[in-house]
């Protein structure tokens, strides 16, 4: 039995979604359209059951969605009539447990020649929202090859509908998170659709007692799932008991994100359409920060609670929490008979235009507070919202030039059948309690819920109470009440939301000549201002000739050249001066000014916008946007002044957000912030060690420090130690004496994670650090090591005539991305994608086939191999190209035909491989009985009664199959038994080579599960 996703996830996972209260379903038993894979008839039943008394024309409804189901716009018109409310319902959100939900297994999304078979599709009213991939642990390059093939669907036209359809997907290789990987490349992820790249979220389970109470068996369902899946002998084995436990990882996120009401809740209110920073969609899912911190907030609530605060380090989503908590909450209080009303306050315009910004891409209407008379309009107005459409709205309160003496607002101003949510921003700022908009807020609202929103640990300021000298210490705490839910830096890495930072100290060299020109301009000027110094054009031209140069070569060592900068100046002096020197000097580099008495706020707006969009390099700012504006491609910061306390970290991390396949955002530090920081971290480290212990460790890992890469260094000089690294031809003849695959790929990593440290140090400037390694020679030496790499898994491949598997996989996908490039004539794009597409479909089609020692099979098998034997890829030319694709495209029609055939086959045994050969290997030309070819239903109906008592016997007899001879001393009178019932006359000879077939394919496929 084969040891592979099937046998060691996809059916444990199968089978623990019917523990969730999922119905399996036999892909045989049912009917469904074609188009967009819903179960008609469950479909039909599903919606009369959550519409009573209402006429139901199902096949119309099904036309509609199909409909909706061709907009590219990633299902967006298809998940509002899943919500809406009115007229028929898809799916009843009121009563959950109302709907039904089935669970299938390959399921398959076809589209004339393009198709794929998710390994699980979850059903709701017979709809396939959810689909789940499985690979085995350990498989090759882990849950990447996943995302690899995801993104491949998500490009593909021909599979829009389904994508559309599927509201989200799981994937997992059932193995725990690394969280020391570069990448994802283990563990149980989930995600949603997208037209780029899909973001595989982790999940880490907050409430445990989730797992807790699932039931231990399944009784019947389990016979009924294996024979259905023709897997009935694994029923014996000890690895399949193993891999059904619920804690397996696979099965703890099917519980996390599939049980009833976490199912209700993502599906309800986890799912958003956020306008990208090109005007386009973006699908997006909550993240499970942002679901346990609804569900706290919802817990503190009911426990009467009215204030408190949600720590969420910054760019791990504090305002899509609050977009998300606007529905959530709606209902909790709707449930309540209470109208709520929601208020998102900040403290400065540019946050206010921020946040309007973000809710309004995810929909949300937004009304603007900007002054007092303002607000004391909105919580005077009746109702829970100002719209006429009757869509959520959230409203933004400014309170930055609220007057602080004065009373924002008296308690009849309040409309009693109203709560008031207030999200207060960045709280870490510490409102002050006295006398301020929030004191005379709480005091006039005193049923007002107020969340505090920070990403920065909250130190404790000193203020003197008003009238008085007295001095009072007080926090955020004391303010807002006890922390709700909290979420760090570390877990925000390690979950691949923000990024480390690296800190990029100025050439020494640089630093002399700043020095000497400060002392120069200090002459002339006395002991002037500084800010009037920095902003001198004697500091200003250098420093603009070292950003530019630094931030040009960044884009060149970083491999990227959409990556922008930002300038954080020392005064809003120096910013116009650095400006206007830029924009003279170096006309090529797209600068803006962000500064509050620069241009109008449009301006300002359009110029932030421009950024995100990548036609602007640079943003010159002095306050503005260090705190609450995020961009994506924002991977420089040149930091001229140093910012103090919890500013600090706010600043630092406008370069955290994950782009593309950056691990780093890059801070190039001139003011020398490193005390600061140390300082700073100091401070918060006393006010912490209470309240969170040793999570604090986890700021001091934001920066990668010079010290951790001369640690690696020196890691990598004893991996390289037995090795010649300074000759590259002996090198290569070294590695070319090894011939074990695994020594091999653990040099490759070793000589890959150089490739990366190199271009740390450079960016660093640490000329010491530089002189312990040659650099440029590794990455010689990391070619050589990719292709023998190559070169082992090709010659496996080719010298395996048992496993043909791997020569299809690395001949047929990996080497193809290996072209050099030779002329602009010589690879045109047209001619790659072709042959790259017929690649694709031959493999695919290759890998379909279920029976490799047929002789067609093994033919066209041979035909590939001299493909790829006669030339390497990399020396291939346009002609070449040409007439491999001719090639391929003949290899590929026979293999479909003969695919086609066998899946006819294959269907006459339910699907069971091992009996569609069995049959194959009795008629075949030199086959055991060719005369039986004119007996086809015959053979059919004694290998079905043969098939159906063999897995009889080991669904109620586990031990059968330990016993070869025993096992086959079994099924022989069954052999004899149905072909005589058939009159199929056997002699000893034949019978016995029947029975050894039977048993042989049911011994494989068990030996190949218990065998690791």
């Amino acid at each position: 039995m084969a040891h592979n996703e099937n046998t060691r996830v996809k059916i444990p996972a199968i089978l623990h979604l019917t523990r969730l209260g999922y119905e399996y379903v036999s892909l045989s038993a049912v009917n469904r359209d074609g188009d967009t894979n819903i179960f008609t008839d469950i479909f039909a039943e599903s919606i009369r059951r959550i519409n009573p008394d209402t006429d139901i024309n199902s096949v119309a409804i099904i036309s509609e969605i199909k409909d909706v189901l061709d907009y590219d716009d990633l299902g967006r018109a298809f998940y509002k009539k899943i919500l809406s409310t009115s007229g028929i319902k898809l799916i009843d959100f009121n009563h959950f447990d109302n709907n039904s939900f089935h669970v299938v297994t390959e399921l398959i999304c076809k589209n004339g020649e393009d198709e794929f078979r998710p390994d699980i599709t979850i059903l709701i009213n017979g709809m396939p929202l959810v689909f789940i991939e499985v690979k085995k642990p350990n498989n090759h390059e882990g849950i990447l090859a996943e995302r690899k093939r995801i993104n491949a669907r998500f490009r593909n036209k021909k599979f829009r509908r389904f994508i559309n359809e599927t509201q989200f997907m799981i994937f997992s290789n059932n193995m725990e998170y690394d969280d020391d990987s570069a990448e994802p490349i283990q563990g149980a992820f989930y995600a949603s659709a997208s037209k780029g790249d899909a973001v595989f979220n982790f999940f880490r389970e907050e409430n445990t007692d989730i797992f807790n109470h699932l039931p231990d068996t399944i009784g019947e369902t389990e016979d009924f799932i294996l024979t259905d899946n023709n897997l009935a002998a694994i029923k014996s084995s000890d690895e399949y008991d193993t891999n059904k436990s619920t804690n397996k990882p696979t099965n703890r996120i099917i519980t996390s994100l599939l049980s009833r009401e976490r199912l209700k809740m993502l599906l309800q209110y986890g799912i958003v359409y956020k306008k990208d920073e090109s005007g386009n969609h973006e699908k997006h899912i909550m993240r499970y920060p942002q679901l346990f911190a609804t569900l706290a907030i919802e817990r503190a609530i009911a426990a009467g609670t009215k204030k408190g605060i949600v720590w969420h380090t910054q760019g791990s989503g504090k305002t899509a929490l609050a977009y998300f908590n606007v529905p959530y909450l709606t209902q909790y209080f709707r449930r309540l008979n209470i109208i709520p009303k929601f208020y998102f306050v900040v403290d400065r315009l540019d946050l206010l235009t921020q946040a309007q910004q973000e809710f309004e891409d995810r929909g949300l209407r937004v009304n603007i507070v900007n002054n007092k008379q303002e607000f004391i309009t909105s919580v005077q107005a009746q109702g829970a919202i100002d719209n006429d459409s009757g869509e959520h709205e959230i409203t933004v309160v400014n309170i930055q030039k609220f007057s602080e003496e004065s009373q924002v607002s008296k308690q009849s101003d309040y409309d009693l059948n109203v709560q008031r949510i207030y999200f207060l921003d960045e709280v870490h700022r510490s409102y002050n309690p006295f006398g301020s908009f929030l004191s005379n807020l709480q005091s006039s609202d005193r049923d007002a819920i107020f969340i505090g929103l920070t990403g920065t640990p909250l130190i404790k300021q000193k203020i003197k109470r008003p009238g008085t000298n007295e001095t009072i210490e007080y926090d955020s705490k004391k303010v807002f009440g006890g922390y709700i839910h909290k979420y760090y830096y570390n877990l925000s890495i390690a979950d691949g939301y923000t990024l480390k930072l690296i800190r990029e100290g100025i050439e020494t060299s640089y630093k002399a000549r700043l020095k000497k020109i400060l002392d120069q301009i200090e002459l002339l000027k006395g002991s002037g201002n500084k800010r009037e110094i920095y902003a001198h054009e004697k500091f200003v031209n250098p420093l603009a000739d070292y950003i530019i140069h630094d931030f040009m070569q960044s884009r060149i060592r970083l491999g990227d050249q959409s990556i922008g900068g930002m300038i954080v100046c020392d005064s809003s002096d120096q910013a116009k001066a650095l400006f206007g020197v830029i924009r003279n000097r170096y006309p090529d580099i797209k600068t803006a000014l962000i500064l509050h008495d620069i241009d109008d706020k449009e301006t300002r707006k359009n110029n932030r916008d421009d950024f995100k969009r990548g036609k602007i390099d640079l943003l010159i700012v002095f306050n503005m946007l260090l705190t609450g504006f995020d961009s994506k491609r924002l991977k420089k910061m040149y930091l001229n002044r140093v910012v103090k306390d919890h500013n600090l970290l706010q600043t630092l991390t406008r370069v955290n957000r994950p782009y593309k396949r950056f691990r780093y955002g890059f801070v190039v530090d001139f003011a020398d912030i490193r005390f600061e920081f140390d300082k700073t971290n100091a401070e918060y480290f006393k006010e912490l060690q209470d309240e969170i212990g040793v999570e604090w460790e986890q700021y001091n890992s934001l920066f990668k420090t010079a010290e951790e890469i001369e640690t690696e260094i020196i890691e990598i000089k004893e991996k390289l130690f037995l090795f010649d690294t300074q000759n590259a031809e002996r090198f290569s003849e070294q590695i070319n004496a090894i011939d074990d695959k695994a020594q091999i790929a653990d040099l490759k990593r070793v000589l890959e994670n150089a490739k990366t440290l190199g271009n740390l140090i450079r960016l660093y400037g640490y000329e010491d650090i530089a002189d312990k390694l040659d650099f440029s020679k590794l990455n010689l030496l990391l070619n050589e090591v990719t292709n023998r790499l190559s070169l082992i898994n090709q010659k496996e491949a080719l010298e395996n005539a048992d496993d043909n598997t791997n020569l299809i996989n690395i001949a047929l996908e990996d080497v193809v991305f290996a072209f050099t490039k030779i002329s602009e004539d010589e690879l045109r794009l047209g001619v790659v994608d072709d042959f790259k597409e017929q690649i694709r479909k031959t493999r695919e089609a290759m890998q379909a086939n279920f029976d490799h020692v047929d002789p067609v099979y093994i033919t066209l098998y041979q035909e590939l191999e001299r493909i790829f034997k006669k030339k390497k890829l990399s020396e291939m030319t346009t002609e070449d190209l040409n007439s491999n694709i001719v090639l391929l495209r003949s290899i590929y029609d026979r293999i479909s035909e003969q695919n086609r055939r066998d899946e006819l086959l294959r269907a006459k045994y339910g699907g069971d491989v091992k009996f569609a050969r069995v049959h194959k290997r009795i008629i075949e030309k030199d086959g055991i009985k060719p005369e039986f070819s004119t007996r086809l239903l015959g053979i059919n109906s004694a290998l079905m009664g043969i098939k159906q008592s063999t897995d009889s016997h080991l669904l109620y007899n586990r031990a059968l199959i330990n016993n070869d001879a025993f096992f086959s001393n079994t099924v022989q009178p069954m052999v004899i038994t149905f072909f005589r019932d058939q009159s199929l006359s056997l002699d000893g000879t034949s019978a016995r080579q029947i029975n050894n077939l039977v048993v042989n394919e049911y011994l494989n496929e068990y030996r190949e599960h218990t065998t690791l």
